[in-house]
C-alpha cells in the first residue's frame, strides 16, 4: 500500500510541475515581498538579509520542504547617508503615528540584490538563483515607484532513486537527463508610501520547457509563468499599534486564482501578530519579533483546510532576518513594512 501512495505522491508532483503551481509556497511573503517582487531591491537604507525554512503538510512523507536566503541592498552613498528618513531612533518607534506625518519619499536611487531557493517535493527538487536590480524614483514628495527584474537560473533535478516502477521502462525518465538548468527571467513594480503599498510581479517568463528525458518527440511540459498581485494599508489603532491588512492574487494558468488575506497588527517597532487565509488551502497564525537593531524574528504555523488537512499536521515557517550596515539602528522597516 506504501509504494503505491509514494507512486501517487510521484504523479501528483508531475501534475503539480507541468501544469499548476510551480514555485514554493510562502505565508510568510508579508515578511519578505522581496522572494516575489524583484521591485523591493534596496528600498531601505541598510543592507536586508533573510533566511527562511518552511516545512509544509507535516505528517505526509515527502512533503514539501523549502529554503532560502535573500540580500539586497540600496546602491550610492546619497541615499544611505543622506536620505531625509534616515534618522537614529534612539529607542524611539519609527513608525508611530506623529512620525508618519513627516513621512517623506526616498530619493531616487538604485538597488541590488541576490537571492537563492530550494524546494524539495518527493523525488523533485527545484533550485533557483537570481541576480535582481531595481530603481526607484519619487512621482511626489510622498509617493514612490520601483521597477526591478530578476535574472537567474532555474535548476530541476529528478532522484530517480525514489522511484519504483516495478522494472517498467518510462520514456519519460529512461535516460540520464534527469538534471535541467534553464535560464529566468522575472520583473515587478512596486508602488508605495507611508501608509499604503501595492505591487505587481510575474515570474518564470521564458516559459521554458519541463522535461526528464531526451527522447525525440516526447511530450514535454513548461515552466508557467506566475503573476502576483499585491496590496496593504496601514491603519492606526492608536499612535503606536498598526493594524495592516492585506491581500495577494496570485495566477498560474491554468489554476484557479488563489488568494491570500492577511492581518498584521504590529505593536510599536517591537513585535507584530497577525493571521493568514489561503483560499482553499490553510489558515495560518504569524508572529515576529524585532529583536533589535541587527536581528528580526518571525514564525508562522499554517492550519490545512483542504483534503489534505486529514493527513498533515500542519505547516511551520521560520524566518530569520539580519540588518546589516544599519547606520541609524532602525529596528524595524520604514519603508517596506
Amino acid at each position: 500500500m506504501s509504494k503505491w501512495l509514494f507512486l501517487v505522491g510521484v504523479l501528483l508532483s508531475f501534475t503539480l510541475l507541468c501544469h499548476a503551481q510551480q514555485r514554493p509556497q510562502y505565508t510568510q511573503y508579508v515578511f519578505n515581498n522581496y522572494i516575489l517582487n524583484p521591485a523591493i531591491s534596496g528600498i531601505e537604507n541598510y543592507t536586508d538579509v533573510k533566511f527562511g525554512y518552511r516545512n509544509q503538510w507535516t505528517g505526509v512523507d515527502q512533503a514539501p520542504v523549502t529554503a532560502y536566503f535573500s540580500v539586497h541592498f540600496p546602491l550610492g552613498k546619497n541615499y544611505l547617508y543622506g536620505n531625509s528618513n534616515s534618522f537614529s531612533e534612539n529607542g524611539d518607534n519609527p513608525m508611530k503615528r506623529n512620525i508618519m506625518h513627516t513621512y517623506m519619499a526616498s530619493e531616487p536611487h538604485h538597488g541590488a540584490g541576490v537571492y537563492g531557493v530550494v524546494d524539495k517535493i518527493g523525488p523533485i527538487t527545484s533550485s533557483d538563483f537570481k541576480f535582481t536590480y531595481a530603481y526607484h524614483l519619487g512621482l511626489s514628495p510622498k509617493i514612490n515607484l520601483s521597477l526591478g527584474v530578476a535574472a537567474g537560473i532555474s535548476r530541476l533535478m529528478l532522484d530517480v532513486s525514489k522511484i519504483s516502477l516495478e522494472n517498467i521502462l518510462d520514456p519519460a525518465i529512461a535516460d540520464n537527463a534527469n538534471n535541467r538548468i534553464q535560464p529566468d527571467l522575472g520583473l515587478g513594480l512596486w508602488l508605495y508610501g507611508a501608509d499604503f503599498f501595492a505591487g505587481v510581479s510575474a515570474q518564470q517568463l521564458l516559459n521554458r520547457p519541463v522535461t526528464f528525458t531526451n527522447e525525440a518527440g516526447y511530450n514535454q511540459g513548461k515552466q508557467v509563468p506566475h503573476l502576483f498581485i499585491t496590496g496593504g494599508y496601514k491603519y492606526f489603532l492608536s499612535d503606536d499599534i498598526a493594524a495592516i491588512p492585506s491581500v495577494m492574487f496570485k495566477y498560474v494558468s491554468p489554476a484557479p486564482l488563489s488568494t491570500d488575506i492577511n492581518l498584521k497588527v504590529s505593536f510599536k517597532d517591537k513585535f507584530w501578530l497577525g493571521g493568514s487565509y489561503r483560499s482553499n488551502d490553510a489558515a495560518a497564525i504569524i508572529a515576529g519579533f524585532n529583536i533589535n537593531a541587527l536581528f528580526v524574528l518571525g514564525y508562522s504555523y499554517d492550519f490545512t483546510t483542504s483534503q489534505l488537512g486529514t493527513v498533515s499536521k500542519g505547516s511551520h515557517e521560520v524566518v530569520l532576518g539580519i540588518l546589516l550596515n544599519n547606520r541609524y539602528k532602525v529596528t524595524c522597516p520604514q519603508k517596506n513594512w
